[in-house]
């Protein structure tokens, strides 16, 4: 299928990946690997090992010539399967086209004000972002994306054409600290801060805060150097770490308290930055 992209899942109405009420779809597969995960589900492709299969209550997988096959008509939806994975997979991915995934948005019109594509790592499928929102666009909705920033969206002008803008999660700035997180470096991020500031693409830089782990004085900083004059005009979102969904080493990690939270939206203030939301 030309420009097909796994989807993991979609939800019809949400009002928290973006402005208003919007369709998210969360694809499947990410060139990265955050230690505070909290989606650690759509990391990676499943690998049809079937261990799934047996523990389903609603009988929607099966093995069908040595791969998982899931029914989303039966699926309960009870995640039995996303908590027996041990591949940080999941089997509910179907591969949707463009058309595909246009189709089920267009049963929330008129009820959202725009579409947004996250994941996984919603980069890593340019061809299916540029006809999702090129056909969106067509219907009169807005299209945002949530990425990691570590693909070089410059290279891809098809596709910033006809996107409005990109919620962008700043990892870590120090380039150790982030390989130490994510196990890639961060440069193409700070150049995607960069561009997308410039040319008008940035709806939003957000960080999630994680005690004792990311250098977050460090993004405020060095975000604010970067857009300079621009940071006013730029949505800082200070996301509070919780450990719900997160696996590994730091599913019992403590979130950092308000006064952490606080303080560095006070210290985001004095860089220059003017809308601040604290979660």
């Amino acid at each position: 299928m030309k420009n097909a992209a796994p989807v993991n899942r979609i939800i019809p109405f949400s009002t928290v990946d973006g402005p208003g009420s919007r369709t998210s779809i969360f694809v499947q597969g990410c060139n990265i690997a955050c230690a505070y995960c909290h989606n650690p589900e759509t990391q990676r492709m499943c690998v049809h090992c079937g261990d799934c299969v047996p523990g389903c209550p609603a009988g929607a997988l099966s093995m069908v010539d040595g791969r998982v096959v899931w029914d989303e008509a039966l699926c309960a939806w009870c995640d039995s399967c996303i908590r027996t994975c041990s591949h940080h997979a999941s089997p509910r991915v179907l591969w949707m086209t463009p058309e595909d995934a246009m189709e089920r948005v267009s049963r929330n019109i008129p009820f959202i004000r725009g579409v947004t594509v996250s994941g996984g790592e919603c980069s890593l499928y340019p061809g299916f972002l540029t006809g999702l929102f090129t056909l969106a666009k067509e219907r009169g909705l807005t299209c945002l994306m949530d990425s990691n920033g570590t693909a070089d969206l410059a290279r891809h002008p098809a596709l910033m054409e006809v996107c409005d803008g990109v919620m962008l999660d700043v990892k870590s700035w120090d380039p150790a600290v982030h390989r130490a997180l994510t196990g890639a470096d961060n440069a193409a991020v700070k150049k995607n801060l960069a561009f997308l500031s410039e040319t008008g693409k940035l709806e939003e830089l957000r960080l999630v805060v994680v005690d004792g782990l990311v250098d977050a004085e460090a993004v405020i900083a060095g975000a604010a150097e970067t857009l300079g004059p621009r940071a006013a005009e730029t949505r800082l979102k200070l996301i509070t770490f919780r450990c719900q969904g997160v696996r590994g080493r730091l599913e019992n990690h403590p979130s950092p308290s308000r006064e952490t939270i606080e303080r560095l939206g006070e210290l985001a203030r004095r860089a220059g930055f003017r809308e601040i939301r604290l979660i």
